[in-house]
């Protein structure tokens, strides 16, 4: 199956972003095999993992994730048909942007990808205790000698983002193409306003995690359910507030309206939103991948992103 592609710098990417957090946490290996395939199948090209995926499990180090789709790129020969995208500065044993930091990292994320390039490479978080040229410098060897295509930033401040990449014009570097904030329905303010704009004045895609807020905006957090999930205690939290409620009722109709699982919507008014080139979600089952597949064929009304636009204000 074929899917309208979007650019991301020199990249194509498909409308939504295989999230890879679960890949050796809640989904062992076979279950991730499985939705990467179904996800390729269904026309996605654009999976996203860090080198910290995922240390916080007990027993696990780090890595994890990037191992389980090195070796499921490898099984399947289909390097040059997906658009990797990792992270640097997160793992426990390689913290912050150092020049040193960022080459032992990027090599440990070659290794375990078992690829010779990195596709779209982010910064995990700001590192605030150094100048941007002193990271940008690395991260421009790293694309000059072919590690590494693209690059981006995650979790960093407008300020920042500003000046990273007017240094990069400057000094002809590589500059960021991409950001990777936190952004949904009920997460609107870690994305709007300053950060937005500055994406929007120099071109840049973004890219939001939490997509689906934890699972709540799947809309199967309900009052008086229980979910077995890894993160239903943060997705039943927006149940305890007014715009949580008024925003499921909201995708609720939409839903209804199109025939649509609530989870489809959701992300449907992310990717409409200015600047969104494709919201990251994961799945852990192939079971779940339909309803955000769905969001490439699923275009929303003016007056349906408006009564979302109200009830997540």
């Amino acid at each position: 199956m074929t899917t309208t592609r979007r650019p991301l710098g020199s990249l194509s990417v498909s409308p939504l972003c295989l999230g890879g957090n679960v890949f050796g946490w809640t989904a062992d290996e076979a279950e991730s095999f499985a939705v990467l395939d179904a996800y390729v199948t269904g026309g996605g090209n654009f999976i996203d993992t860090a080198d910290a995926y995922s240390a916080w499990v007990p027993g696990n180090k780090g890595g994890e994730s990037e191992t389980v789709i090195g070796d499921w790129l490898a099984a399947r020969g289909n390097r040059d048909d997906v658009v990797i995208a990792t992270k640097v500065g997160a793992h426990p044993d390689l913290k912050g942007l150092s020049a040193d930091t960022i080459k032992k990292a990027v090599e440990g994320s070659l290794r375990r990808l078992r690829t010779d390039h990195i596709d779209l490479y982010y910064t995990h978080y700001d590192d605030e205790s150094l100048e941007v040229g002193e990271f940008l410098t690395v991260l421009d060897d790293l694309v000059r000698a072919g590690k590494v295509r693209e690059i981006a930033a995650s979790n960093i401040s407008a300020r920042r983002l500003e000046e990273a990449l007017t240094f990069s014009e400057r000094e002809g570097l590589a500059r960021y193409v991409a950001v990777q904030p936190q952004y949904n329905l009920v997460s609107r303010d870690t994305y709007e306003g300053e950060l937005a704009d500055v994406v929007a004045r120099h071109g840049l895609g973004a890219v939001p995690y939490y997509a689906l807020a934890s699972g709540f905006l799947t809309g199967k957090y309900r009052p008086g359910t229980d979910v077995d999930s890894a993160r239903s205690g943060e997705a039943a939290a927006y149940l305890a507030t007014e715009r949580g409620v008024r925003v499921l009722a909201a995708l609720d109709a939409v839903a209804a309206a199109h025939g649509a699982e609530v989870a489809t919507v959701a992300l449907a008014w992310l990717a409409a939103r200015p600047t969104v080139t494709a919201p990251i979600a994961s799945a852990r089952t192939t079971a779940q991948l339909p309803a955000l597949l769905a969001v490439q064929g699923l275009r929303l009304s003016a007056e349906e992103l408006t009564s979302l636009d109200e009830a997540s204000a």
